[in-house]
């Protein structure tokens, strides 16, 4: 891997990057631009730019890696990631659009009618973001360590600055514009190379035994509910982890925060069926990366298993064809950090900065002006936290970081979401309820999983995941203390259910039929 080649095709990503964010800074110019890019953005437009934030470190080099060191079992988290826009789509989208919130706090506060369960709800959506920077900033250094050898803090500063600089700019309608070239990038960086190199192992005279790598002492690799990567309980942790993707990607801010920029409830529907189609494509390709890296690149099994994607191409092809293929996986990589981190760097900021800067300021209303500038302070403490407390996720692979972020997800805002939208008996005590509970079971987990977590059995397999056990725990809880508390419900849960499941043609508060 040459060093030169992949450090310019990261500056070429960087520059496109920053070039592109500084445009949207020329047509952002009030709050609505800032948070929800004045809900103008087309659904083929807004589908590539969810697809290319929600595509982070974990898809483009986690998942390539567990599938490399764990085997079959580890494909269910592409299946995972791309059916939580199913649930999502299901259950979600059109009413969340309708509810013509900004933020997920908006949308709890104008629901239950509480401070309470905003505040808990901000809280939320800090904590679930930074620990979902964490992988980020951890694979910006990885990849820049891998193809430079530099220190990893390096990778990191850089994703820190350039998000900073395209976020302050011109918040969401210029990460849009951002967040859609990188997603095509990212697919072109990992298809390219694996096609080329799927073409030159066939047409090797002696091509290197992938299919017999699997065999033999290495068949378990191969086998669903295997116990290889010494993994107890395999079965409960499969249905653990397909609960956290599925349900934990409606829990996501930065993901939910693109819904709202959509003109109505139909096009947040088509928008989330042409995600689907760009997620499922995209994820047919880091396996692959997998199962050629157990037989080119063995000895990541017991290593750095998640540069699988970045060593192979040089692997295949030790020269010039190889640096190539490996500046291109580098540059995409590296979009996968940008996109992702910038996603959640608005979702942050716009809690940060309606719920703690604007307060403090005063409640700044005089102008769009003062708002903009509160929101672009905001953006600098949501990414300089994680960046701080970037180096804590310890040993945890990035797919295991992120997924414990679904879980936590999961564990919180799914059942406020799917209970508060659906169910109108939810009372403000349940939500909150469910909010504290689920939130301070999934969170305890994950401070266990990075400070240290059970070496095998029964407890190792709830900590390291468990989503099967708070998420139904969270559920119980709201529709008990619901049912406790019926004097708690909400005086505006008839309107705000007719608002969230009527079309937006219909005027809710006149009754007839917008023109």
């Amino acid at each position: 891997m040459s060093p030169a080649m992949s450090l310019t095709a990261i500056g070429l990503v960087i520059a496109a990057t920053i070039g592109i964010g500084l445009f949207g800074l020329r047509i952002s110019r009030t709050t609505s631009d800032f948070y929800v890019a004045s809900r103008v953005v087309s659904p083929r437009w807004n589908a590539s730019a969810i697809s290319g934030e929600y595509l982070s470190a974990a898809s483009f080099l986690g998942v390539a890696g567990l599938v490399l060191v764990n085997g079959a079992d580890m494909l269910w988290f592409s299946v995972g990631y791309t059916v939580g826009y199913l649930m999502l789509l299901v259950l979600i989208a059109a009413p969340l659009r309708r509810s013509g919130a900004y933020t997920l706090p908006d949308f709890a506060e104008t629901r239950f009618e509480s401070a309470v369960v905003r505040r808990i709800c901000s809280g939320l959506v800090a904590g679930i973001g930074t620990l979902y920077l964490l992988p980020q900033l951890r694979g910006a250094g990885l990849t820049v360590q891998t193809v430079t050898g530099a220190p990893p803090a390096l990778g990191a500063a850089l994703v820190a600055i350039i998000v900073v600089i395209n976020v302050a700019a011109g918040g969401m309608r210029s990460i849009t514009f951002v967040q859609a070239f990188q997603y095509w990038l990212k697919l072109t960086a990992l298809a390219a190379p694996i096609f080329v190199i799927l073409i030159a192992w066939r047409s090797m005279e002696h091509p290197v035994g992938v299919l017999e790598s699997l065999q033999g002492a290495g068949s378990e690799w191969a086998q669903p509910l295997s116990r290889e990567g010494g993994r107890d309980h395999p079965l409960y942790a499969t249905y653990s982890l397909l609960l956290a993707l599925c349900f934990g990607t409606m829990g996501l801010p930065h993901v939910l925060v693109r819904f709202y920029t959509n003109p109505d409830g139909r096009a947040a529907r088509r928008t989330t069926v042409v995600v689907l189609a760009l997620l499922g494509t995209f994820y047919l390709f880091p396996p692959l990366y997998a199962v050629l890296g157990r037989s080119f690149a063995p000895e990541l099994v017991t290593g750095a298993a998640d540069t699988v994607v970045l060593e192979l191409p040089s692997r295949v092809f030790p020269g010039t064809a190889g640096d190539l293929l490996g500046a291109l996986v580098a540059a995409g990589a590296f979009a996968a950090f940008l996109s992702t981190s910038s996603g959640l760097t608005v979702a942050i900021a716009g809690v940060i900065d309606q719920d703690l800067l604007r307060p403090r300021l005063h409640k700044l209303t005089s102008g769009d002006y003062l708002a903009v500038n509160s929101f672009r302070i905001a953006a600098l403490l949501a990414i300089a936290v994680p960046y701080l407390a970037w180096n804590l996720t310890g040993s945890l692979s990035l797919a295991d970081t992120v997924g414990l972020a679904f879980a936590v997800a999961a564990s919180t805002f799914c059942p406020l979401l799917v209970l508060g939208i659906w169910w109108r008996r939810m009372s403000t005590v349940g939500a909150a309820a469910g909010l504290i509970v689920g939130g301070v079971a999934a969170i305890t987990a994950v401070v266990v999983n990075v400070v240290g977590p059970p070496q095998g059995g029964w407890a190792g397999a709830l900590v390291g995941q468990p989503a099967a056990w708070t998420m139904p725990l969270a559920f119980v809880t709201v529709i008990v203390v619901s049912k406790l508390t019926p004097d708690k419900i909400p005086a505006g849960t008839a309107r705000s259910m007719v608002r969230l499941h009527t079309p937006e043609a219909v005027d809710v508060d006149r009754g007839f039929a917008r023109p």
